[in-house]
């Protein structure tokens, strides 16, 4: 099933198998110099029938974060905001170590606990919010409809000790995001949406992004995301494409479609969004451990065999979506994905062989291994 009038049958080919490898349901969409092509595979509902909508909504993860860097970089742009100054002078009634400057959050190198939990490196778990991972699922079961206020995860997260000093080391932490999201809103005056939509989606004509901010709603039509768990020892299956997404504050909540991500990240190395100076630094490659997965202000900046890939990839309970681009803007994968999610991540190394198999087939040259986020 395709829009485009290309014959791709590589791309067709490609996804079919990711969606037999334990989703329920794949689309793609590539930009290149053939044109546009967008294709679905597998299906919309596990045990459906109709395949995945190519224009459906879903919730992008942590793809949010470049969005939420950008806004951040717009900022510094006009002078507003300092890389290099403390994100305290912008924040200062959140009692945050004034060693953490905003480059710092947009890079992960802050230290700041991740308020969603931490795995330490002796493997000690140190637990955060109820999350749909871990445990029995139960406890996130039951509270998918809280609403979490921004100032409520980072004072959680401030509670717990840091995980090193100010930029010694890189850890990614979904804290460093709630603070840049509520460093747009301090220096701005007015909402994350509001500066979302003024400062990107109306100047790119991004119709289907959407800050959902306490809402649990997905507009039609999407893909439903499953999620396995047990409750009293019984397993059970439920639909949780319906959540409030104010867990993932700022860093992980936005609602939007391979189209307009196709749109964002081509627009952003193009340099649409950003001033050429301040692009080359979101892009600038800071170290992570990962081989060949370095982490700029935002986003991944990924080493293949056939060139340098800006990317940033998410996943959220029951749906995930990817996003790639050259450095150029002028190739482009933007894919989404849903599937039976469960507290043990089952599904995570399929995600990241589907990462893999896709800039295989999309991008010139071998890329190197691929991570999740």
């Amino acid at each position: 099933m395709s829009h485009s009038h290309q014959h791709r049958p590589e791309l067709q080919k490609a996804i079919e198998e990711i969606a037999g490898s334990g989703f329920t349901g794949v689309t793609l969409r590539v930009h290149d110099e053939r044109g546009e092509w967008a294709g679905s595979a597998g299906t919309a509902e596990p045990g459906g029938v109709a395949k995945p909508p190519i224009d459906g909504y879903v919730r992008i993860g942590s793809n949010t974060k470049t969005f939420t860097a950008t806004l951040v970089l717009q900022l510094v742009a006009e002078g507003a905001v300092e890389l290099d100054v403390p994100a305290a002078v912008y924040l200062p009634s959140l009692g945050l170590d004034e060693r953490i400057t905003v480059r710092m959050l947009l890079q992960h190198t802050s230290g700041v606990f991740n308020f969603s939990g931490e795995v330490l490196a002796d493997g000690t778990v140190v637990p955060g919010i109820p999350i749909p991972y871990g445990d029995t699922g139960a406890e996130w079961v039951a509270n998918r409809f809280r609403s979490y206020p921004p100032g409520e995860l980072v004072r959680r997260a401030l509670a717990a000790p840091a995980r090193f000093v100010p930029g010694a080391g890189w850890s990614y932490s979904n804290t460093n995001y709630v603070l840049a999201r509520l460093l747009v809103e301090a220096v701005t005056g007015r909402s994350y949406a509001e500066e979302l939509r003024r400062r990107i989606l109306l100047p790119l004509g991004l119709s289907g992004t959407i800050a959902p901010d306490l809402s649990p709603e997905i507009p039609e039509p999407y893909a439903r995301a499953g999620y396995r768990y047990e409750e009293a020892g019984e397993p059970k299956t439920i639909d949780v494409s319906r959540h409030n997404p104010s867990w993932v504050s700022g860093g992980g909540d936005l609602i939007s479609t391979t189209r307009d991500l196709e749109v964002f990240i081509g627009a952003l190395n193009r340099g649409e969004l950003l001033p050429a100076g301040l692009l080359a630094e979101m892009r600038t490659p800071h170290p992570t451990g990962i081989p060949g997965m370095d982490y700029g202000l935002g986003v991944f900046v990924l080493t293949t065999a056939g060139g340098t890939l800006v990317s940033h990839n998410g996943a959220t309970v029951g749906h995930a979506a990817l996003m790639y681009s050259t450095l150029d803007g002028r190739k482009t994968l933007t894919a989404a994905l849903n599937c039976v999610d469960d507290p043990g991540m089952s599904v995570a190394t399929a995600f990241r062989t589907a990462q893999q198999r896709l800039v295989d087939a999309v991008f010139a040259g071998e890329p190197a291994e691929l991570r999740a986020r």
